[in-house]
């Protein structure tokens, strides 16, 4: 099978967080499994450019990939050499995966593998819900929606990592049709070797993001009658984070809260494994790989029900899952404070359980099965 993946951005640009592992892994696992694996990307890493050769074929941990340079810098990332090599050579694969959804460059490049007739599976991971209409540029992406997005969602295949993001991608096109498969994430061979905090820590690591709920953990932390901290390892917009910070004065807890900024991949399962909770209640999220990661490295975790894994982990009984409602989220955060015994027993277990549910061999194939439906149809 001749597969190519369409996405903004790839690794080693590692700052736009969870999806670039995923994609990776995803790529990298179809090649070990035999197939054609190409990526079409642009040379984006923040406000930098990656320092590699444009327009070049590099093999990427054996994945063949081009990076094109970039016009316009995040969100859009504009690169008409891209779009042109696209419209060359699109017909010399099988089935085209585009990930990610609302930038320029992705939207007009599903409208080129449709012109030229090739089955084409979105991947929007996190971007096709109705909130996302409602939050950052919310009119350019109702444009967008109404003049080319809603046409090539509605020939595209649409992958979810979840139940949950499936039936958002049907609030927003009634009719679409596609396949769920979670993300393939990976996962160190780090032993778990937890050691005693002097205080209860918890940890949120994610884009510092208003869609992440920040505020609500805060306000929730602020509520808490027992030592606690709260490390947040994340990047985000300068202004927004300074608000945050802002926030912790007024509610009384700036000492109680790290700001660790974003932080390396080693550095990033090691401070997984040292927190006693793991906590992110964000407004929507379509998979969160770091809640994996977090189980994988013995740590529990709190999650909203907007969460998409919040079914999972509520079913396997490795975490708390809350509302939105501060009150709520503060008594989920006692909860897990209290209950020492459950932590441990999932740090003695988390890590077979996600082995069983998400293992690479059988994501893997998933994958190449729906694509192969596809592409049969």
């Amino acid at each position: 099978m001749k597969i190519l993946h369409i996405v903004p951005s790839y690794k080693p640009a590692y700052i736009y967080g969870g999806p670039i592992e995923s994609v990776s892994k995803l790529c990298e696992g179809l090649a070990a499994a035999g197939h054609q694996v190409d990526v079409f990307t642009t040379t984006a890493n923040g406000t930098t450019e990656l320092d590699v050769e444009p327009g070049k074929v590099i093999n990427v941990d054996g994945v063949n990939v081009i990076y094109f340079k970039r016009i316009t810098k995040d969100p859009t990332h504009v690169s008409t050499d891209l779009w042109l090599h696209l419209w060359k050579n699109v017909k010399h694969y099988d089935i085209v995966n585009i990930q990610s959804w609302w930038s320029v460059l992705v939207v007009i490049a599903a409208c080129i593998v449709h012109m030229k007739g090739v089955k084409l599976v979105i991947s929007p991971r996190g971007m096709l819900s109705p909130y996302i209409f409602t939050s950052g540029a919310a009119k350019m992406k109702k444009i967008i929606h109404a003049t080319m997005g809603k046409w090539a969602l509605s020939k595209s295949y649409l992958h979810a990592t979840a139940q949950v993001e499936f039936n958002e991608f049907r609030e927003v096109i009634a009719d679409c049709k596609g396949f769920i498969a979670p993300n393939n994430v990976t996962m160190p061979d780090t032993p778990i070797i937890k050691h005693q905090n002097d205080v209860f820590e918890v940890i949120f690591m994610s884009r510092v993001h208003p869609k992440k709920g920040i505020e609500i953990l805060l306000n929730a932390i602020s509520k808490l009658n027992f030592p606690v901290r709260l490390r947040i390892a994340g990047s985000g917009d300068t202004d927004y984070t300074e608000k945050l910070q802002i926030l912790t004065v007024e509610l009384g807890i700036a000492d109680k809260v790290e700001w660790m900024g974003w932080i390396g991949r080693d550095d990033k399962f090691k401070a997984l494994m040292d927190a006693d909770l793991f906590a992110l209640v964000s407004y929507n999220e379509n998979f969160a790989n770091v809640v994996i990661e977090s189980l994988h490295m013995g740590t529990a975790v709190l999650v909203s029900e907007e969460v998409a894994l919040s079914g999972f982990v509520r079913d396997t009984k490795l975490g708390w899952v809350t509302s939105l409602e501060v009150d709520d989220v503060a008594k989920q955060l006692t909860a897990a404070y209290t209950d020492q015994g459950h932590r441990n027993w999932i740090r003695e277990n988390g890590r077979e359980l996600i082995a069983a549910s998400f293992s690479e061999k059988k994501l893997i194939g998933d994958y190449v099965m729906e694509y192969s439906k596809i592409i049969a149809n």
